[in-house]
Formats: structure tokens, sequence, C-alpha cells
């Protein structure tokens, strides 16, 4: 079958489930990602379908209705930024199940720049994958937002402070994600992001002195500091 702009969402899932394999299914299991839906296509193959299919915002809510993990991803990946509406990035989000899918809708709700509406309430969601994605929206943020003042990003430090006792798995990841993009964005983000990681790995919390150790120990890495212009 050879996909096109004018191809449905069932033409294009019936298609991936011939393109699908079993094995992959079983090595994606080992990175963490959830394959009870998974048909097994990498993201190097679900990117190439996207270039194909190309954006149709109607064709991917149909797409994330049919509940299979690649079906899902390439939702995201072709769904219009400009068309998408707030309820529908808050179903989304309230639907996704693996990090995975809540790092890859981030990048689109930044696209949509919903960033300071979505990030404030999504870090006060206790579901751990919406959490996830407020902090992985902070992420991309840092790095994809490079007309936004660094003030913005600075200015979700104290989101990051808050919730760096957190202790679940992929929050704590994508806390400590958040904080190293930002200070790495800029001379001006590093010092603030450096103080609060070596603020954090002097706390109590076992998460959160995780999360300012291996921030600390990149930050102060020769390799950002250089690409930063920042003397030892």
């Amino acid at each position: 079958m050879t996909l096109s702009p004018a191809s449905t969402a069932g033409e294009i899932i019936k298609h991936m489930r011939a393109l699908g394999s079993t094995e992959n299914v079983a090595g994606m299991a080992r990175f963490g990602i959830v394959t009870q839906t998974a048909l097994g296509l990498s993201n190097v193959e679900l990117r190439r379908i996207a270039r194909h299919v190309k954006v149709d915002h109607a064709r991917a809510m149909e797409l994330w209705q049919s509940d299979i993990r690649e079906a899902r991803l390439l939702a995201a990946f072709t769904a219009s930024p400009k068309v998408l509406s707030l309820n529908e990035a808050r179903e989304w989000a309230g639907n996704c199940n693996s990090w995975e899918l809540a790092d890859t809708v981030a990048d689109l709700f930044v696209a949509a720049r919903f960033e300071r509406t979505l990030i404030p309430e999504f870090a006060a969601d206790e579901r751990e994958f919406v959490r996830r994605i407020a902090f992985a929206m902070i992420a991309t943020a840092a790095v994809h937002m490079k007309k936004e003042p660094d003030s913005t990003l600075l200015a979700w430090l104290p989101l990051i402070e808050a919730h760096a006792a957190d202790e679940r798995n992929f929050v704590k990841k994508a806390v400590n994600w958040a904080l190293r993009q930002i200070g790495k964005r800029s001379a001006a983000c590093h010092g603030p992001a450096v103080a609060l990681a070596q603020k954090l790995a002097a706390s109590d919390s076992r998460a959160a002195r995780w999360i300012g150790k291996d921030a600390v120990r990149e930050l102060r890495g020769d390799r950002v500091r250089i690409r930063l212009g920042i003397q030892a």
C-alpha cells in the first residue's frame, strides 16, 4: 500500500499492521515502552510515514482514538499545533501511559504554545505521565523556544524545585531533564540552574538528591561550560 496525504486513518493503521514486528515489540519492552497495543514499528519508520501522509488534524484525532501505540505517536507527529485545542491537549495527556508518548505530545504542546497554561496545570496533576509532560515541555521549550527570553525559562525553576521530591521514576527523570536543559540553554540560565541543582543535591529527599547531583555533574562539566563560554 502506498500512503499519501489522502490516506485515511484506517488505511494508515492497516499499513502499519503489515509492517509490524513481534520481535520489535519484545525489544521495546526492555526500554520501558508500554507494548500492550504496540505493532512494533520504530520511531524512524513512523517519521517516514508521517512525511508521506503529512499533517491532517482531523485524521490525527482519529488515529489517537485507536489506542494503538504507533497510531498515537503518528497522531502526535501529524496533528496541527495551529489547530490543536487546549481541551484536546488535556485529553491526550490524560490518555498517556508511557514516557515515550508523554515526551512526544510534549513537543506538540510546546509547538502549539500551550506552555504557559499547561506546564503549571500538568505539574500540579498527580497522574505520573501528566506530570511528566509538564517537565518534558520545559525541557523541550528550553531547546526550541529560542526567541523566548531566558527569564521565561528561569521562571520555571521554582516548579522544578517544588516537584523534585517526587520519587516516581518517570517524573524525577523528567524533572532532572528539565533542570539540565535550562542550565544548558545559555550562560544566563546556567548559574541559577547550577545553584538549584546544588541545593537539591543537599536535600533530605532521595529523589531531589539524585536530580541535583546528576544535574551538577553535567552542568559543571567541561563540555557545557566550554559551549556556553563559562570559565571554570
